[in-house]
């Protein structure tokens, strides 16, 4: 991976360190692996290390935990909270609502192809809310999700 990381880097005409950026999405040990080798929530965070190569200021994320198990989604939940926290705008779609209001600034809505709303997660909830919504089901305080990634550790599982 280490020479992938350099023919990235080679094409955008940068110096970059792979040992710190493979650091960065939790995949150093893995540095003499081949691609091919990886599972697919490593391969996910690989691909973000590529990204991360030229150091952009927005990143588009199409879909990212799509096909993972729940302790890789919640893995690569937390690679994009440190990529956010250090300054980049990620551009994130995906079908998963419990994703986009934990991870997500703004979220917008879209219906056939047209946005419907754009606002914070929280001010979405509190308008249904205040709109006299109610669930109808009780909301229990963890899910099967929860359930899963407690059973199965909460350090990246590799495949």
């Amino acid at each position: 991976m280490n020479e992938l990381i350099e023919l990235f880097a080679g094409l955008y005409n940068v110096n970059t360190d792979p040992d710190e950026l493979l650091d960065l999405v939790d995949l150093r040990e893995k540095k003499n692996s081949k691609f091919k080798e990886l599972s697919g929530g490593q391969k996910q965070r690989f691909s973000i290390c590529t990204t991360l190569i030229n150091d952009p200021k927005l990143i588009f994320l199409d879909e990212p935990t799509t096909g993972l198990d729940p302790q890789a989604r919640r893995n690569l939940w937390e690679l994009i909270k440190r990529i956010k926290a250090k300054g980049t705008t990620i551009m994130l779609t995906t079908h998963y609502m419990d994703e986009a209001e934990i991870l997500c600034d703004r979220v917008g809505i879209i219906d056939h192809g047209k946005i419907i709303t754009i606002d914070s997660p929280d001010n979405l909830i509190d308008d249904l809310v205040r709109s006299g919504f109610e669930r109808p089901k009780q909301v229990k305080p963890a899910s099967l999700e929860d359930v899963f990634i407690n059973l199965t550790g909460h350090g990246i599982r590799e495949a």
